[in-house]
């Protein structure tokens, strides 16, 4: 991928380094195509999600945002085009070889926090664009994030991930099937590659790789459950086309779901700046992929006996009555966090405004930990109809009453009877379970040095012979 002289005369008019003569050139409209659909991209690989620093007027794409990962804090990157801080140094085919190998181009490894696993599918054409849009269209900020990335010991040798690569990462290009549509095959390589659908929402196996048999069934995502969207009654078997577009626009389906957390980034990033092309393609593809059925949430036998909140607190609820509260009585708690927009029955507003929570996947969910997180993390969402955002309540609740509240609108507004406890919200609020290998990496360890010391010991005995 050899960059033309054209190239250079444009990154030298928009980055105002080159000569008075490539300044007073303008670029293109080959060169604007070119960069527009390169922006269009980097948006639909929603690479701004990541890479962007946490102030409010940040600049974009200067990196500091933190990834929790169960190995320690990943801090993304600045990838604008500093030459100091950034990839203003990158030539095109090491850009290629960092979104499609995970190799930086000082040669050291990158995390697969960084979907390279689904971007090593992008084509040379739009390599090549994002490239022309980074580096000619993105303006350098000179600053390096303020946190680095620190993950536990063995996982902060980055060698090991040549291993993980050699076992996991693909360079098969992503080639369209002769026997799908147009549409198909651009949904296919929306889901698969650009968007990156599997990095959340396919289980991980005990090496942290995405289970392929389990294309898309829902994975525990930190403390949030990024659910099953194959076309099952499990997963989202009952939503049209149509729904799963207004879905990705918006973040929300009335009656059926609502985008917290990272789908809400995804929402407010990316899904809604693409094109109703795109999204019917996404939805398309979708549809049609094979069906997998996993675990739902038994509705209990018996509906959950009324409460009447208002013998508890009296009004439509109050979040002050929270102040300095000790009490783990559900209701109660309810009424003070909740019922003061979503309804004193759950009801929400007939503009759908404030969700109904008797229609909701995440209180409805096979677990409660999309509505635990959505307690103690908020909502915070800017979508093409609106800006939503639903207060927080981590710093006011603790572990038992958050485990209190929720189990109180699983069981009244789901009729879901399942115990949660204050220790499971303590997990989940500290990113969830950790997986196999972080769980045993120790053990990992020492059966890794004993078969080694093995190995070594048997080399000697058969030089002696």
């Amino acid at each position: 991928m050899q960059i033309t002289g054209k190239f250079f005369a444009a990154a030298a008019l928009l980055a105002g380094l080159g000569s008075t003569a490539a300044v007073s050139a303008a670029p293109s409209s080959a060169d604007a195509a070119l960069i527009k659909r390169g922006e269009y991209l980097a948006v639909a690989a929603d690479c701004g999600a990541c890479h962007r620093q946490t102030a409010e007027d940040g600049a974009p794409f200067a990196g500091g945002y933190a990834i929790d990962s169960p190995m320690g804090r990943i801090i993304a990157s600045n990838i604008t085009p500093s030459k100091q801080y950034g990839i203003g140094d990158y030539s095109e085919q090491q850009f290629a070889d960092a979104l499609r190998k995970g190799v930086a181009a000082d040669g050291s490894n990158l995390y697969p926090a960084m979907p390279y696993t689904a971007y090593q599918g992008l084509t040379d054409e739009d390599i090549h664009a994002l490239y022309s849009y980074f580096m000619l269209a993105v303006k350098p900020v000179d600053i390096a994030p303020d946190e680095h990335t620190d993950l536990s010991f063995p996982f902060n040798i980055r060698q090991i991930m040549w291993g993980w690569n050699l076992l996991y990462r693909s360079d098969k290009p992503f080639e369209k099937q002769p026997d799908l549509s147009e549409q198909l095959n651009r949904g296919k390589y929306l889901v698969d590659v650009l968007a990156h659908c599997s990095t959340c929402h396919t289980p991980r196996n005990m090496m942290m790789a995405e289970d392929s048999s389990q294309y898309l069934a829902g994975s525990p995502l930190g403390g949030w459950y990024a659910p099953n969207i194959t076309p099952d009654s499990s997963g989202i078997g009952d939503w049209s086309q149509d729904d799963i577009v207004s879905y990705l626009k918006t973040g929300h389906l009335a009656g059926k779901a609502q985008a917290a957390g990272p789908m809400a980034e995804a929402v407010e990033h990316s899904f809604r700046y693409l094109g109703d092309d795109d999204l019917h393609a996404i939805a398309a593809w979708i549809q049609q992929i094979p069906a997998i059925k996993t675990p739902v949430a038994t509705p209990s036998a018996q509906a959950a006996e009324p409460r009447d909140i208002n013998q508890l607190v009296k009004g439509q609820g109050d979040q002050s009555s929270l102040a300095d509260s000790s009490s783990t009585d559900g209701a109660e708690l309810y009424n003070g966090a909740c019922a003061s927009c979503h309804g004193r029955e759950g009801q929400g507003t007939a503009d759908n405004f404030y969700p109904s929570l008797t229609k909701n996947s995440a209180v409805s969910g096979p677990t409660a930990q999309n509505l635990v997180m959505t307690i103690v993390d908020g909502i915070h969402r800017k979508s093409s109809d609106s800006d939503v955002g639903m207060p927080a309540f981590g710093q006011q609740l603790n572990d038992a009453q958050i485990a209190a509240v929720t189990h109180y609108v699983r069981q009244q507004f789901g009729n879901i009877n399942e115990d949660i406890s204050a220790e499971q919200v303590k997990t989940l609020r500290s990113g969830g379970e950790a997986p196999f290998i972080v769980r045993y990496v120790d053990y990992l360890i020492a059966a890794g040095v004993f078969i080694a010391l093995l190995l070594l010991l048997l080399i000697v005995r058969l030089r002696k012979k």
